[in-house]
């Protein structure tokens, strides 16, 4: 037996010893896991009055002397005026458009994630460094007491995309010993080493192991259609909002020109009444026109201000703010032509061309393999393990390596496990789940292609409907007209009241109107046509890109 030193009566016992970890243990389990007020100590809980009492909205009234100000002249220009055409409202809007700025980050977001699943098979670097140094009592001079060991490995992973992990590792070991039998005392030894791990069954194959890329890149395809999509929107919506525009417009326009025809009439009734060849009614008569018309100037300004300040914040441009009172005055004309629709090409545009088809077409594909998936997720675990490792040993480090390289010892492990759940009910239920989701979605496809199909249809109908009131729109205008000079040329002669012409005078305005609304809902209705198909109107071409916000080392 190796001689030992005396026993140190100073050092404690193995009680004492025992004590102290029973004690660290208990503090530890008696340890009370943080309050809620602590983890929340930056959370600022908002005052009770601000959660549960609703305020009372408090209007001043306004001073007595306002409500005598006389109206504001209905000809009075804005104090700002710009010119859009119809091609520079899509360009500005599309640039400034704060949905769509967001929406086109997605796909940067999303080619991301792609990345990150290809990475998975990226090679890593490993390395591991030890030392020991034990001293330990023998009961035989066999083995040493004291050992002084260091051991150093540095390899590479390589996972594959077959499912396997291939690995490459150099190791180098160092022992040194008081055993008086050790022939090297250093020893030094030497190992290199190739090993492959690779599933069978289970986790077997490229399809499986790749099965997360393919979601990811599905995912950014999906994201790409609904960013395509959310484009259509935006143009589309500036489109009807342009029309609109236009509408309100020139709405304003009529009544202020019916505004005009009506203080024309009463002028010319004073005239009469002053020679003594009208009555006094037809100057009142004549009054109550003018008043009308002047209503009909502040409900139709009113609607051009809520349709400006609609169009302003769709367009989102700096200097023309929803509260600024620069005028949007449109500069494309509608070009109202009729068109010749084919139902079938159009329907058959629209369920190629709509993204909410190509999106269920993705999904669709991601529950194919998900379904796959499953599928391979419910075979037997089986795995096949094969190691080639070489061997070097000497009293220094470079007898060691010359051995490794004369390849003179080598070892051949090979190992195969298997494991077969009893039952395995989980995997045959997310079997059965993907199933039924592929099916529904199946559904899903033949339901919502019919609906873009009435939807289409719809549009065509409305498109054609437009079309017809446009043409008895201007019908009605041209023969409204002529009754109002025919009426006029009488009231001159005697034969016919303020009242018939003023009469003759408002159904030639709402005729203007009602052609001038089914001028803008024609073209609104081309619009939602063009919606409904997945297209937009126009001859150029369209094309976005994502958005890559800047790294945050940039």
């Amino acid at each position: 037996m190796n001689n030992r030193p005396a026993k140190d009566q100073s050092a404690p016992g193995p009680m004492i010893l025992f004590s102290l970890m029973a004690s660290a243990l208990l503090c530890f389990a008696g340890c009370r896991p943080p309050k809620a007020e602590t983890i929340l100590r930056d959370f600022k809980t908002p005052p009770p009055h601000m959660l549960h009492e609703i305020k009372q909205l408090n209007l001043t009234p306004a001073q007595p002397g306002l409500r005598e100000r006389s109206p504001i002249d209905p000809n009075t220009p804005a104090p700002f005026q710009i010119e859009i055409t119809l091609e520079q409202a899509r360009a500005i809007a599309l640039e400034n458009n704060l949905d769509l700025k967001a929406q086109l980050i997605s796909p940067a977001i999303a080619a991301e994630r792609v990345t990150e699943e290809e990475a998975k098979f990226e090679a890593a670097l490993f390395s591991n460094l030890s030392y020991s140094r034990t001293d330990t009592p023998t009961s035989t001079t066999l083995t040493g007491s004291k050992v002084d060991s260091s051991n150093m490995n540095l390899g590479v992973n390589m996972p594959m995309t077959t499912g396997g992990t291939l690995t490459f590792n150099v190791a180098d070991y160092r022992v040194k010993t008081n055993n008086i039998f050790s022939t090297l005392d250093p020893a030094y030894s030497s190992g290199a080493s190739v090993s492959l791990s690779q599933p069978l069954l289970r986790n077997a194959g490229t399809r499986a192991n790749t099965y997360a890329i393919r979601l990811a890149a599905y995912d950014r395809s999906i994201t790409d259609a609904g960013t395509k999509l959310e484009v259509i929107k935006v143009i589309a919506a500036v489109d009807r909002l342009y029309w609109q525009l236009y509408a309100a417009r020139k709405e304003l326009d009529v009544r202020r020109g019916e505004y005009e025809l009506a203080k024309a009439q009463l002028a010319q009734a004073r005239r009469f009444v002053n020679q003594g060849e009208r009555a006094q009614v037809e100057i009142t008569r004549a009054e109550a026109g003018v008043a009308q018309r002047l209503e009909a100037i502040i409900l139709a300004e009113n609607t051009l201000r809520d349709t400006q300040r609609d169009i302003k914040r769709a367009l989102n441009k700096t200097d023309l703010d929803m509260k600024t009172a620069t005028a949007v005055i449109p500069a494309t004309e509608p070009n109202p032509i009729r068109y010749e629709l084919k139902q079938d090409d159009l329907v058959r545009t629209a369920i190629e061309g709509r993204m909410e088809m190509l999106e269920l077409e993705l999904r669709i594909a991601q529950d194919v393999s998900t379904l796959d998936y499953a599928k391979n997720q419910a075979l037997p675990l089986a795995t096949m393990d094969y190691t080639y490792n070489l061997n070097g040993l000497g009293g220094t480090r470079e007898k060691a390596y010359d051995l490794l390289y004369d390849n003179r010892f080598q070892d051949h492990r090979f190992g195969l496990q298997l494991l077969v759940p009893l039952g395995n009910q989980a995997a045959k239920s997310r079997i059965k789940q993907a199933l039924y989701t592929k099916r529904q979605r199946l559904a899903t496809k033949e339901s919502r292609a019919a609906t873009i199909e009435l939807e289409v249809l719809n549009a065509i109908d409305q498109l054609e409907a437009n079309w017809q009131r446009v043409l008895a729109a201007r019908q009605r205008t041209i023969l409204d007209g002529r009754l109002y000079e025919a009426e006029k040329r009488q009231y001159e002669i005697g034969t016919r009241t303020t009242t018939d012409v003023l009469l003759a005078q408002t159904n030639f305005a709402d005729a203007q109107s009602a052609e001038i609304r089914a001028l803008a809902e024609y073209q609104i209705a081309l619009v939602d046509l063009a919606y409904a198909t997945g297209t937009v109107l126009g001859s150029a071409k369209i094309r976005w890109e994502p958005i890559i916000p800047n790294s945050p080392n940039d």
